[in-house]
This record gives C-alpha cells, sequence and structure tokens, in this order.
C-alpha cells in the first residue's frame, strides 16, 4: 500500500520530474498522445496471450467483425451485413467495402475465416462456438458462412467478445500460424499502425494513425462505431513504478494513466490540470484460482475450505481501500447484470473458519504448506496474496506465499508439476466484468479436459450446464442456468470471485473523448495545447 509519505513524495516528485523523463526527441509532437498502461507490454500476440496490455495493443492495430458498443450490444464493425438461415444454421458475413491491411493487400473472406481458426484454438468463447460449427466456408473475396451442426444462441456474442482473447482478424498468412505459437508480423488493419523499428520494448511501443482506415460513419459508442482517430501517433509508455507515473503525469511528461493507484487519486484530483476518468464503468472482479491437479486442491474438500476461510471485504478494503471504489457482491456474472444472481454466494462474503478446519480434516489435509504466488508488479494485485495468507491459516492451512513479477506468475502458471517442483497451488488475478457476464464468456467456469484455463479444473455436468447455456436463447432460462452453473461452481470449489472493483484513470485536462467501454481504447481522443 502507499502510504502519507508516498504520497508527499509524489507531490515533491511532480515539481522536479518535468523536463527530465527521456522519452526521445520523436516524441514531443503535439499531436502524440503518451499512455502509460497498468503493466508492461512484452508479448505482441493477442491471441497466444490473455494479458490485457497485449489486447490493448490488438484494439489498436487490429479491427474485429463486431464490437460490443457502450451499452453492450453486439454490433458489425469490419463485417456490413449479415443473415441467417430460417433453420439457424448458416450464418453469412459480407465484409465491409476498401478494408485493407497495413500492408496495402485488400481485408479478404480467407483472411477472416483463418483469424477465427485460430482464436477457436486459444479462445475459451471460440472452442465453445466451435464446438458447434460444422464448417467455415469461403463464399468470395468479400463473404464467408458460419454453417453450424445445430442452432448457437452466442454466435456473435462470441464475434464480438471484447475482451481476451479478442477475435483480432489478421493476415492469412499471419493467421495460419500455429496457435500456440507467437505471431511475428505485427500487421492489422485497424486505426493504427504498429512501428516495430521505432519501439523498444521495456521503454516504449510506437503506433502511427492509419491514413486509409475508414471508420464505419455511426458514432462512436464502446468498442463499436466509427474508430476516428484523432492523434498522429500514440506512445505506450513503459513505466512501472506507479510513483513516477503520478509524477509525470502531473509534470505532463505523459497524458494518460490507464489505473493510477487508489491511494494517489486524492493527491491527483487536487491538480487542476489533471481529470479522472470513469472509462470503464462496469469494473473488474478479482478471481483466487486453485490447481485441480495437484495436491491438495486436487480434493473439492480442501477447495471449498478455502472458499470458506476467505470473505471479499478483506480483499476489497487490502486492495482497493475506499468503499465508493469496490461493491461486495456474491455473483459471479457481476451483480447488476442480466445473469447476475448471488445465490448461493454468501459462502464467499463471510469467513467460516470453523468450517473450513472441518473440512480439511475430513479431506485428510496432512499440513504440507500451500504454495501461493504473490504477484509484486500489478499494484491492484499485490495485497491479494497476504490476505489470502490470512485466512487460510485461520481455516487450518499451512500457506507459502512466494513474491515474484507478475511476468513470473504468468510463466509459472503454466506449470502442472508439483508445488514443490516449481508448480504452485492457488494465486490471485482479475478479469474486467466484460469478460465474466455469462458462462461461456467467463473463462473461469470452463471445465472441459484440454480446454481449461490454467488450474485445469474437469467436471462433466459443469460443461453439460455451459452447453445448455450455449444453446438457450431465451434470456430468462439462460439466466436460470446461470446460476446452475453459479452453484456448480461452489458446489465443487472450481474457483472464487472475490469482490468487484472499480477504478478510474487519469487524463490531463487537454485530453478528451476518452470512450466509455471495457478496454481502453484511444481512438476519438483529442489532444488539444499542452
Amino acid at each position: 500500500m502507499i502510504t502519507k509519505s508516498t504520497r508527499r513524495a509524489v507531490v515533491l516528485g511532480a515539481a522536479l520530474v518535468a523536463g527530465t523523463l527521456a522519452f526521445g526527441a520523436v516524441a514531443q509532437a503535439q499531436s502524440t498522445l503518451r499512455v502509460v498502461q497498468h503493466g508492461n507490454l512484452t508479448i505482441l500476440d493477442p491471441v497466444w496471450t490473455t494479458a490485457y496490455v497485449t489486447r490493448n495493443h490488438g484494439y489498436l492495430i487490429y479491427d474485429t467483425l463486431f464490437a460490443a458498443d457502450e451499452k453492450f450490444a453486439i454490433k458489425p464493425q469490419m463485417v456490413d451485413k449479415h443473415e441467417v438461415s430460417a433453420d439457424k444454421l448458416t450464418w453469412t458475413f459480407t465484409l465491409r467495402d476498401g478494408l485493407e491491411w497495413h500492408d496495402g493487400q485488400p481485408v479478404k473472406a480467407e483472411d477472416c475465416t483463418a483469424s477465427l481458426n485460430r482464436w477457436s484454438k486459444r479462445d475459451p468463447m471460440g472452442q465453445k462456438l466451435f464446438d458447434f460449427v460444422k464448417e467455415l466456408k469461403v463464399i468470395n473475396d468479400k463473404t464467408f458462412q458460419i454453417v453450424l451442426k445445430e442452432p448457437y444462441g452466442l454466435v456473435l456474442d462470441s464475434l464480438g467478445k471484447p475482451s481476451s482473447n479478442t477475435p483480432f482478424m489478421m493476415p492469412k498468412r499471419i493467421a495460419e500460424t500455429d496457435a500456440f505459437q507467437q505471431i511475428k508480423e505485427y500487421v492489422g488493419s485497424g486505426p493504427f499502425i504498429y512501428q516495430t523499428a521505432q519501439s523498444k520494448p521495456g521503454e516504449r511501443h510506437v503506433y502511427l494513425k492509419n491514413p486509409k482506415y475508414k471508420p464505419r460513419s455511426e458514432p462512436a459508442s464502446g468498442l463499436a462505431g466509427g474508430k476516428v482517430v484523432k492523434v498522429d501517433r500514440v506512445e505506450l509508455i513503459e513505466m512501472p513504478d506507479t510513483q513516477t507515473q503520478a509524477n509525470a503525469l502531473l509534470a505532463g511528461e505523459i497524458d494518460i494513466v490507464e489505473a493510477p493507484p487508489h491511494d494517489l487519486l486524492p493527491v491527483l484530483t487536487k491538480d487542476k490540470s489533471i481529470v479522472l476518468d470513469d472509462w470503464n464503468p462496469l469494473g473488474h472482479v478479482f478471481v483466487i484460482r486453485f490447481n485441480h491437479v495437484v495436491k491438495p486442491f486436487d480434493n473439492p474438500k480442501v477447495r471449498l475450505a478455502a472458499l470458506h476461510a476467505i470473505n471479499q471485504e478483506d480483499y476489497l478494503k487490502a486492495t482497493i481501500g475506499d468503499a465508493k471504489y469496490y461493491k461486495v457482491c456474491g455473483a459471479a456474472f457481476i451483480c447488476g447484470t442480466p445473469n447476475g444472481t448471488e445465490k448461493g454466494g454468501e459462502i464467499l462474503i463471510k469467513s467460516n473458519f470453523e468450517k473450513s478446519r472441518e473440512l480439511l480434516k475430513e479431506a485428510g489435509y496432512d499440513g504440507t504448506p500451500i504454495v501461493l504466488m504473490q504477484s509484486t508488479t500489478l499494484p491492484v494485485l499485490t495485497n491479494t496474496a497476504p490476505v489470502t495468507k490470512a485466512l487460510l491459516e485461520q481455516g487450518g492451512f499451512k500457506v507459502d506465499m512466494q513474491s515474484m513479477d507478475w511476468q513470473t506468475v504468468v510463466t509459472r502458471r503454466t506449470k502442472k508439476d508439483p508445488a514443490d517442483k516449481g508448480g504452485w497451488n492457488v494465486f490471485h488475478t482479475y478479469s474486467v466484468s466484460a469478460d465474466a457476464l455469462n458462462p461461456i464468456s467467463n473463462s473461469y467456469f470452463v471445465a472441459a479436459d484440454g480446454k481449461q484455463w490454467f488450474g485445469w479444473p474437469v467436471d462433466a455436468e459443469m460443461e453439460k450446464l455451459r452447453d445448455a447455456y450455449a444453446r438457450e436463447t431465451d434470456p430468462v432460462k439462460q439466466k436460470d442456468l446461470a446460476e446452475k452453473v453459479q452453484l456448480r461452481a461452489l458446489e465443487t470449489g472450481q474457483f472464487g470471485w472475490i469482490g468487484q472493483w472499480y477504478g478510474p484513470g487519469a487524463r490531463r485536462s487537454n485530453v478528451t473523448g476518452w470512450l466509455k467501454a471495457p478496454i481502453p481504447v484511444f481512438w476519438n481522443i483529442e489532444k488539444t495545447g499542452k
């Protein structure tokens, strides 16, 4: 946590920082938008990783077939028109005129089918859609079809999925890269062009306005509508230290900080040159994830013991602090949304240490310390692990909390080895709430062998319920199925959702037009003066 002395350091630092951060001579153009993301951008393939910084990079250079507007309605983006056959099995899509890759080649239907194929290998929502796909068929250069085995209720929701892994379109030669290998060319058709030669990983990534991009005619709304670019250049500045971020923003060295720490918001709001912008009104949700394939969390009673020990508010107070930026909520699919139900979620609200110890005894837990991975470089996650350690120890666990940077967590979470051989037992992450709105888009519910997210739960009953949700089109029946999915996850201790939170971005007052969306996007943004 950042202390009062740190806040004072920010204020003093701001007075000293002007002119001291060397971003290079090219970066000083007035139409250059300088942005600090919530983490460093190290991977440039938005299909290979779910990292949000990589997703943000994707929205700069790629485009999507469909997109979610401000109210999460799915609208055409690269698609001009689409139609569905009477039996609801054949979906025909026609691309807009004039779409062009950054290398000057026209966007073709074969590029889109190749891109969808690759995306479907990695994304849980794409995997589920393709379970129902019989054939992807190119009709001509501008038209392709998705032919289904049986009607599927989430075709457009899948193609317009807003967050990781977003179904970005890429040229066929790039999209044919093995989905488990990273691409090596970064050519899209989106509103900005990535500048490999000018980018220096670890320092900055550079994007120039795409002069040939043809925005849709509709007004920009969320991720949909016209992507009108109003700056010449965007630079994603790598600046991991949050105090330095705040100093640089106050000094006018950068224009936007995507996710300033909550402790620094009072300092930033005192400066008239800074505006806090609630760009993601639906917020985020914290998650605790167990490793189902190694002891002791291969035992559902041990997972349930952990869930009984935790309580949401301890996490939210320790990480977010100010109650106006968080919400205690028992709904896995987000309170206040169509599928949001808190039934059964009380287990996550109030600790029951006696029940936790009782379950551990029934499970035969032998007291071997569990390895809890703590990320120290994503500020919003740093304090989650110490809370877990304290709560689980009160619930009867022995906990070995191991601190590491987020990239190490991301690498180590892929290992299925026992915890004492380089693996892990439990870690924390978070999602944008837009990713968690239903049992198909919420990847933590996937329990199909070989398709799960890290932690690897397998549960045939869960997959049966998710399939039923995917087939259903009646919203009332969908909500009933979503509730059954939530109760099943709590019954098996699949994972825990441990509180919703909100965090504004911070921008200089001469920067306007930041759209409200679950993703920070940089079209529509205008920068005037200094």
